[in-house]
């Protein structure tokens, strides 16, 4: 289930890439099923808010309080503090982070609030992401809000 949606989410990181975003992915999965996915469209979409974990959560639309306490996100890279709190906002009890080498988001912030949080240290994740920050430093940290 989590190699699958792993997958979900790194295609729709490439997506992203492909159309001049930020490769980031993410897939939230409820009784072994992907419930939906989303990718980083703040370019595309000239959005402040839409992250790869935002886009996800709007992809699929509002969900009962049960569903999202009982489900994982699962997302390409580490979540920085505003999808941190969607995630806490919305009570997703375990994220799955394909990797935090290039970016460390709020994981500690959720260990602290009871979210159980795996990183796998993706290799195809950690390449995408390291080989985005090099090639488009300006936009990624726009995308981080740090000033360049």
């Amino acid at each position: 289930m989590l190699a699958s949606a792993l997958a979900r989410a790194v295609a729709e990181a490439r997506t992203g890439l492909a159309e001049g975003g930020i490769p980031i992915g993410a897939a939230l999965v409820h009784d072994g099923r992907v419930l939906g996915t989303g990718r980083n469209r703040r370019v595309q979409l000239g959005s402040p808010t839409r992250h790869g974990e935002t886009d996800c959560l709007e992809n699929i639309g509002r969900l009962p309080a049960s569903v999202y306490a009982a489900s994982t996100m699962v997302t390409t890279l580490s979540p920085c503090d505003m999808c941190t709190g969607a995630i806490l906002l919305y009570g997703i009890p375990r994220v799955v982070i394909g990797e935090n080498r290039n970016f460390l988001g709020g994981e500690d912030y959720l260990r602290s609030r009871g979210v159980e949080v795996v990183v796998l240290d993706d290799a195809e994740c950690v390449a995408m992401m390291g080989g985005f920050i090099r090639d488009q430093p300006t936009l990624w940290n726009e995308d981080i809000g740090v000033e360049a």
